[in-house]
């Protein structure tokens, strides 16, 4: 393929758009409830609790389960009636990223070159060789992955979701359990891929969407209940937020008088954030808002507005 056909081809799928995407479980659960985004090339984040809706979100835009109705597509391509080209283009590192127990990454790799379509031995060779340097595992190639630690089993994750040059990479709650060295060298690796290609970060941790994503969504019971950019959403918040150091005893209390976002333990004590449009005084001390003084809000709100139905 020429350069300018490649170029042509880039553009044409550097965007994800998701129609009214609803699926309910036999149980009754409805896990998407009228899903609608439209993503573009780069880092997008979905935040959301678990149990939101986002692994299976993930699963249906990776085609490992089908929606009861809506559409998507990836540029041109049409997920729900076409899976098999989706899949030419697919990377997906899933939340359980399982591995074979006697299997060295080299293997592992070279096996799902050969799932995707790359029968050229010399060739497999080369782009597994490329691949483990990239996520700084060359030096391991011929250990087994089952001995890995998290993060690196992470990385050969990453690594086998960039085999076949995908225009689509999904990673599904990438960095849990992770420890923070591990966690910085993940979000370096996957900044390093985002910059052509469209990569959905889906998580429930906050400072993984803050310090990788320009765009994001928040899920919450099935429904997206913000989308936009991360810094926009918090400069909303902005002079409405205040804190207060309280004693155990005082939570119920304050969640009853105030509007509290969040309440978490400082030094053994608890602090609340509460949401107020003017100073509350009482002892509250004005503070910045945070992108997690953002998810709060948009769950709290989507609760209230949920129950009231």
């Amino acid at each position: 393929m020429d350069r300018s056909k490649s170029l042509n081809l880039l553009r044409i799928m550097n965007k994800l758009i998701i129609k009214d995407l609803k699926k309910t479980y036999d149980n009754g659960v409805k896990a998407l409830d009228g899903i609608s985004l439209e993503i573009n090339s780069g880092m997008f984040g979905l935040l959301g609790p678990n149990g939101a809706g986002k692994s299976s979100l993930m699963r249906t835009l990776a085609s490992l389960q089908e929606a009861d109705s809506g559409s998507i597509f990836l540029g041109d391509i049409d997920i729900m009636r076409d899976s098999l080209t989706l899949r030419k283009h697919l990377g997906y590192l899933p939340q359980e990223f399982g591995v074979y127990p006697r299997t060295t990454a080299e293997e592992l790799l070279d096996h799902i070159a050969i799932l995707k379509g790359i029968t050229n031995k010399k060739e497999r060779r080369e782009l597994v060789g490329y691949l483990l340097n990239k996520v700084n595992l060359y030096e391991k190639k011929d250990k087994y992955v089952k001995g890995f630690s998290g993060g690196m089993k992470q990385r050969v994750g990453i690594a086998q979701a960039l085999i076949g040059d995908p225009k689509l990479i999904i990673v599904d709650e990438p960095t849990a359990g992770l420890d923070p060295g591990e966690r910085n060298r993940f979000h370096n690796l996957l900044s390093s891929v985002s910059d052509e290609v469209i990569v959905i970060l889906s998580t429930h941790i906050v400072e993984d969407v803050r310090e990788l994503c320009l765009n994001m969504a928040i899920m919450n019971q099935g429904k997206i209940v913000y989308k936009g950019a991360p810094q926009a959403a918090v400069d909303e918040l902005q002079g409405k937020i205040y804190a207060k150091q309280i004693s155990l005893k005082e939570v119920e209390e304050y969640q009853a008088t105030y509007n509290v976002l969040s309440n978490k333990m400082v030094g053994g004590t608890p602090v609340i954030h509460i949401l107020h449009n003017e100073d509350p005084q009482h002892g509250f001390e004005a503070i910045d808002a945070g992108l997690e003084d953002v998810f709060f809000a948009k769950l709290k709100d989507s609760n209230t507005t949920i129950s009231n139905h």
